[in-house]
Parts: C-alpha cells; sequence; structure tokens
C-alpha cells in the first residue's frame, strides 16, 4: 500500500472509532438522563410532582413495576426521544428564570404546563400509556360495569387516554375547569 492509502485507511478507522466512542457517550448520557434520580435532582421536580407521583399506581404497586418520568415523558422512537430531550430544554430555562422554584410558582403555572401535557398525550393517542397498557390485552370484564361500558367505547374509537385520565399520575390543577 502506498502511505496516501495507508493515511486514508488511518483516517478512516480513527474516524470510526472516535464516532463509536462519541455516540456511546452519547447514549449513556441520555439513559442517564432519562433516570428517576436526574428527573428528581432539581428541587422543582422532587418538592412538586414526584411528591405526588409517590402516592400513585406508577409508583409502587402490588406487581412492584415502576415507572418513571421519561416512560410518560420521553418517547420511544429514536427521533422522537431527540425531540423530546430538545424539548425539555424548555425546564431548564424556566429553572434559570425561577418561574416554578416555589411551591406557589409552581401551582401558579400547574395548568398552563398540565394543558401542554395533555395537548401532546392528545396530538400521540396517548401513545406513551399505550406503551403500558394496550386495549387489547385489557380484561374489560374485571372492569366495574361504569368502567367497562366507557372503555368499550374508547375502544371502538382508539381513544386517547389522556381524555378521560387527566390527574392519573399528577394531581389535578387547582384551576382546572
Amino acid at each position: 500500500m502506498k502511505r496516501s492509502q495507508w493515511m486514508w485507511a488511518f483516517a478512516f478507522v480513527t474516524g470510526g472509532l472516535a464516532s463509536m466512542a462519541f455516540l456511546g457517550t452519547t447514549f449513556v448520557f441520555l439513559d442517564k438522563s432519562e433516570s428517576l434520580e436526574y428527573c428528581i435532582s432539581c428541587h422543582e421536580m422532587e418538592n412538586n410532582v414526584y411528591a405526588e407521583y409517590k402516592q400513585t399506581a406508577h409508583y409502587t404497586n402490588r406487581t412492584g413495576v415502576q415507572v418513571v418520568c421519561a416512560d410518560c415523558h420521553i418517547p420511544k422512537t429514536w427521533f422522537g426521544r431527540m425531540y423530546g430531550k430538545i424539548g425539555a430544554i424548555h425546564q431548564l430555562y424556566h429553572k434559570i428564570a425561577g418561574d416554578v422554584d416555589t411551591a406557589g410558582k409552581f401551582e401558579a403555572k400547574r395548568l398552563e404546563l398540565a394543558e401542554t401535557v395533555w395537548a401532546e398525550y392528545e396530538a400521540n393517542g396517548s401513545q406513551p400509556c399505550k406503551n403500558c397498557h394496550s386495549f387489547k390485552a385489557m380484561d374489560i370484564h374485571k372492569q366495574s360495569e361504569d368502567a367497562r361500558d366507557a372503555m368499550e367505547g374508547a375502544m371502538e374509537v382508539d381513544m386517547s387516554c389522556i381524555e378521560c385520565h387527566k390527574g392519573i399520575a399528577h394531581k389535578l390543577p387547582e384551576d382546572y375547569r
């Protein structure tokens, strides 16, 4: 091989290794940033929504299956995941601006924050819910008669879960209509 061929081969291998290291580091960071510990590392989350979430079946239940923040708030596809991460940057703005750094400020913005999430869920057909709760896997005969009637109607039109189930993982805003 000529010297220039060796240089190109070296550059190709070096570039490939650097790319793998970059991607590996990126995926490790993405995984860490989707952990419960990371999500509640700022006091705004720990003192507000985390305290509520700990009282729900998504946190503790008879089967031991725990849903963490990212399961509901970060899409599962690669592009969705990247979009969700980029979209979460607005949270940094609110943290820096001090918009939600006290319980009172958080409560004042709760309806706005909730409506943003509800709109996302309506737009995506509540896909985060359906990642775990499949209409096809439900045994509606084990539900109450009222729940069964409502669920049968929802199943027929593949209704978005959030239309009926607001306030499941976090309390409803006080000023919710």
